[in-house]
């Protein structure tokens, strides 16, 4: 695995955000909360399949109780095809991504010591908990932007494990995804429920985001710094290919049932 990260978690976020091509707007004071607030387990979130705490935060600078979703590094599983203790780093590095490329939706994510250890400390969303990818995908002629930019960004992280639920429909309407702890596997995993983009043209926006993303792969050693904190220079080789393989191509690729992961939702 990658060297543990020795910057500063705020500082790195904030160099990613304004690497990306357009740069996003300050980032936001709970990102701070969530690294450096008191921290109160609320309990176990169910249906779980590793541990994985609802926490309170309470920090000088905000006006309410944060709740954050906490999962430790100590309570993963071991998997036979991840390394240990890396999935919380892959759930930050998720984050990261998204804050560069401006989609999709990602909850604030840091890492930083709990009540059971280090982990990824999460943003929590209120959402309607009824709703998911299948009820939420409309038109299966026409998927949204917003689903197109969460099943792009699953083809470059190699998200083994989108399910329905991984997508969140927040009060407000607008889609968020978590759940990002089986990403950036030097081995194809992609599994996911998002199969009505399979064989058509990726947006040129996202095509134009891409592009940016594989100019800084090739040629920015501090973007490339960052990644190697996290995950291994060869799932950072894969990284590279997978995304040159979709600017060649520009078009999302045909999925098939054995790309689907269990239970679907």
């Amino acid at each position: 695995m990658g060297r543990q990260p020795s910057g500063n978690i705020l500082d790195i976020i904030k160099t990613v955000r304004q690497l990306g091509r357009q740069p996003l707007e300050e980032t936001p004071a709970y990102v701070e909360a969530l690294l450096n607030s008191d921290m109160e387990l609320e309990g176990l979130m169910p249906w779980s399949s590793n541990y994985t705490f609802l926490v309170k935060l309470t920090h000088p600078i905000l006006t309410e109780q944060l709740l954050a979703i906490y999962k430790p590094n100590a309570g993963a599983r071991p998997l036979w095809d991840f390394p240990s203790k890396t999935l919380h780093k892959r759930e930050f590095l998720s984050y990261l991504l998204s804050q560069l490329l401006g989609w999709p939706k990602i909850p604030a994510t840091v890492l930083r010591e709990g009540p059971h250890g280090e982990g990824s400390v999460q943003r929590f969303v209120e959402a309607d908990y009824e709703a998911h990818y299948f009820t939420m995908r409309g038109d299966l002629a026409e998927v949204g932007l917003e689903f197109q930019q969460v099943a792009l960004f699953d083809l470059i992280a190699n998200n083994a494990d989108r399910k329905a639920g991984h997508c969140l429909q927040g009060h407000d309407g607008q889609i968020w995804a978590i759940d990002h702890g089986l990403t950036f596997h030097a081995e194809f995993k992609l599994r996911t429920v998002i199969h009505e983009v399979g064989d058509t043209c990726i947006p040129d926006n996202l095509v134009q985001d891409l592009n940016h993303l594989h100019g800084l792969l090739m040629n920015s050693a501090e973007f490339t710094a960052i990644l190697g904190q996290f995950i291994t220079s060869r799932e950072l080789k894969a990284l590279e290919q997978r995304v040159e393989t979709l600017l060649q191509s520009k078009r999302f690729p045909r999925l098939s049932r054995y790309d689907m992961p269990y239970p679907p939702i």
